[in-house]
């Protein structure tokens, strides 16, 4: 028999760990082991286990039918999307920002350096005992775009401030003015992309944007210029750009893939000009501390009766 009114909250850290969490609430610990840590009917804030795949994020939502918030620990969604369907009305989604865009942002800029430097191929040199001097592109003076310009692409733009880049063009799902400049809609793309030496993708996965980076959209870039991806591997078709890569016109960096992980064998390993990271954007030392302040923050906001933050959906 379950409780008048559901009191739990499922959390994927100890909450002895968490500081400033609030009293009066029930905290049950699960990472997304097989076994549930009480009658997930009576969980009312669900935090989604982190980086543990759409199959665990969405394995108990059909048994949660008084849950009011479910919270995750990622800036994208795209994980719990496929489970929406089976919660009540009025569930608060929230995501996790605030918590990724430092970390994130700073893999960005250190796959743009690292591709443009040729920082791989001194590596593999290093191994080999090879002396690769020779001139290198700078990202000085080059054009960036950002596609994507949420709060990890502002935090990305940040970090490119100080690199003399000749600009940075800006493109969300619509157009608006910051106090940078303009935020370009994304029906822009195609007259933007061939001024870019390097396209940063920062998007959200959902429908308008899945496969949004296909055969039209490189055919669209200059050659030579670079591709970095840390969104996630469905905004690009992996198809088309391996075709790119393999012709040696364009050049990568991607800290996301699709299929990811990327199986044993795959072609997009040994593609020329390919520089892969295991996406690791979030998961720093930044990220606990910063998720832990997340999460006292909004229980104590849920605890009070008052608004969380970071909403991005609400069932219905």
């Amino acid at each position: 028999m379950t409780s008048a009114t559901a009191n739990d909250v499922w959390l994927p850290f100890a909450a002895p760990e968490i500081d400033g969490l609030p009293e009066g609430l029930d905290y049950r610990f699960w990472d997304g082991g097989p076994d549930y840590p009480a009658d997930p009917s009576d969980c009312a804030f669900y935090v989604v286990p982190y980086m543990k795949g759409p199959e665990v994020a969405v394995r108990p939502l059909g048994s949660m039918g008084r849950v009011r918030v479910v919270q995750t620990l990622s800036a994208g969604i795209d994980h719990v999307e496929p489970g929406l369907g089976l919660l009540p009305s009025g569930v608060r989604l929230c995501n996790a920002k605030g918590v990724h865009e430092a970390s994130t942002a700073e893999l960005a800029l250190a796959l743009v350096l690292a591709s443009l430097r040729g920082l791989p191929g001194f590596v593999r040199g290093q191994d080999g005992e090879e002396w690769r001097s020779g001139f290198y592109p700078a990202l000085a003076d080059k054009s960036v775009l950002v596609v994507g310009y949420g709060s990890i692409g502002a935090a990305i733009e940040d970090r490119l401030e100080p690199f003399e880049c000749a600009r940075v063009v800006r493109v969300a799902r619509s157009a608006r003015t910051t106090g940078r400049g303009p935020v370009h809609a994304i029906e822009d793309l195609p007259a933007l992309l061939p001024e870019a030496d390097v396209v940063i993708l920062s998007t959200p996965l959902n429908p308008s944007t899945q496969g949004l980076v296909g055969r039209e959209f490189l055919a669209s870039m200059r050659d030579g210029a670079l591709l970095v991806n840390v969104a996630r591997g469905g905004v690009v078709d992996t198809a088309a750009l391996l075709s790119e890569l393999e012709s040696g016109r364009l050049r990568a960096a991607l800290d996301v893939t699709d299929p990811e992980p990327l199986p044993a064998g795959h072609p997009l390993w040994h593609a020329p000009h390919t520089l892969l990271t295991p996406h690791v954007g979030g998961s720093t030392s930044a990220f606990l501390p910063r998720a832990k302040r997340l999460l006292a923050g909004q229980l104590t906001r849920y605890a009070a009766g008052e608004p969380v933050a970071n909403v991005v959906r609400t069932t219905g």
